[in-house]
């Protein structure tokens, strides 16, 4: 027979191995309206392996599988050399929307997981949304989400500049 003490012992255990795998603490958010329609900007934001034709800091980007299949990882080189390990988690062209987490990279975060979706506005324009969660990892939550948000902002002003009228 259990006592109460085992039994609490077993519940907190796997309280504790359930919050192994939960969103990070910390979240930044971006959105931007782009100058043209969602189904334009997908082509060019909607591919996986695509962040090197968007992405100013991302010199390069290669799959380990299919860029629409869960689990497939792709690599990011950086314009200073540094890599990233991205696996995606959930990819819906028909919502226009994918999730990713960060395997291994020089970013100070950890447990990241991150959305980029794109949505209709009334005027028929894409309107670009690009979220996370994650933990700071050796820095201030403060400089985590500034560098995280810095990433988007300069991803996001390339896309808006590529349909520009």
């Amino acid at each position: 027979m259990k006592t109460p003490a085992l039994k609490l012992t077993v519940a907190s255990l796997l309280l504790a191995a359930g919050t192994c795998f939960a969103a990070g603490a910390l979240s930044v958010s971006r959105e931007v309206t782009v100058d043209n329609s969602p189904a334009t900007v997908w082509k060019l934001v909607g591919n996986f392996d695509s962040l090197d034709v968007w992405h100013p800091a991302v010199t390069s980007s290669s799959l380990n599988g299919s860029g629409t299949k869960v689990g497939t990882r792709r690599l990011l080189t950086l314009s200073d050399g540094a890599t990233i390990v991205e696996s995606l988690v959930s990819y819906s062209a028909a919502k226009m929307s994918y999730s990713y987490t960060i395997i291994k990279g020089p970013f100070p975060v950890a447990n990241y997981r991150s959305t980029l979706t794109l949505t209709p506005t009334a005027e028929g324009h894409a309107l670009m949304t690009w979220t996370s969660t994650f933990d700071a990892k050796g820095v201030p939550d403060e400089k985590a989400t500034e560098i995280i948000g810095g990433v988007y902002d300069s991803g996001m002003a390339k896309v808006v500049a590529n349909f520009k009228k």
